[in-house]
């Protein structure tokens, strides 16, 4: 398949963002001018969303599979130990990808996959709501975000903070979610799984979720039990499931303070 579509900035250690499903790299933009001040930052398209190609037919897009095209990407960029960051369903490939590439840390933002067996009924209608609303409605809630009251009503599931989203950054995430090719298929693929670790992972990890995460619910989306030994557990206050626009402060932070722990970086 083609390469990938990425956004590269920033110096330092390099540093890879993945975004959740149905969204694009775009959605780090929140956080990526404070990261970018201390690491290489490279913020990914996953196939299939964003501006990169889906996944040939033939490849069922599992998040291993997902993973494994990073992995080739950062190898031909001759990017070796990156810090890795994901959000959502980039949580699960990060967790995927540091199985199979080595990572000097890993930050997990309200990560994918981590509930027991298929994926709680609950998110995957919730999911399928948005899809398709964002793919059938998009007229209607593109105007309805120009308004603080349209993005409480638009956004106010993914979001704890709706009415801080600028209507234009509303609009593309809009876009993001109702046009990417790779949705179908990528719900398909993970909607009877959940992440199962093979090896334990020795890479340092944390985990956070926004307190007012509405997607990813505590005690059915939240186990714990597949997580590299000494994860560390975090939470976001006043944060939804997108965290990155909630707090992009704390974001870039909890990704920081994460990436201290590996003691690569000063």
């Amino acid at each position: 398949m083609s390469s990938l579509a990425y956004t590269r900035q920033g110096t330092g250690e390099p540093l890879v963002l993945l975004h959740g499903l149905g969204s694009m790299r775009d959605a780090w933009n929140p956080v990526i001018p404070a990261l970018a001040e201390r690491f290489d930052v490279l913020a990914v398209d996953l196939p299939g969303f964003g501006e990169s190609e889906p996944l040939p037919a033939r490849i069922e897009p599992l998040p291993a599979a997902l993973a494994a095209i990073v992995a080739d990407l950062l190898q031909g960029l001759g990017i070796t130990s990156p810090h890795l960051a994901g959000h959502s369903l980039g949580g699960w490939v990060a967790l995927e990808l540091a199985a199979i590439s080595p990572a000097a840390s890993l930050t997990l933002v309200s990560p994918a996959g981590l509930w027991r067996g298929a994926t709680p009924l609950y998110q995957r209608a919730s999911l399928r709501m948005i899809r398709w609303g964002c793919e059938h409605a998009a007229g209607l809630m593109s105007r309805l975000v120009g308004h603080r009251v349209g993005r409480l009503l638009v956004l106010g599931q993914t979001h704890a903070r709706p009415a801080r989203v600028p209507p234009g950054q509303a609009r593309a995430s809009i876009r993001a979610m109702g046009r990417c090719p790779g949705f179908a298929a990528t719900y398909r693929a993970t909607a009877k799984r959940c992440y199962l670790a093979g090896s334990p992972l020795s890479v340092p990890t944390t985990v956070a979720w926004g307190s007012r995460d509405l997607l990813l619910l505590p005690g059915v989306a939240r186990h714990l039990d597949e997580l590299p030994p000494g994860t560390r557990v975090g939470s976001l206050p006043g944060c939804g499931h997108v965290c990155m626009t909630d707090d992009p402060d704390a974001v870039a932070a909890l990704i920081t303070e994460s990436a201290l722990r590996s003691g690569t970086l000063h």
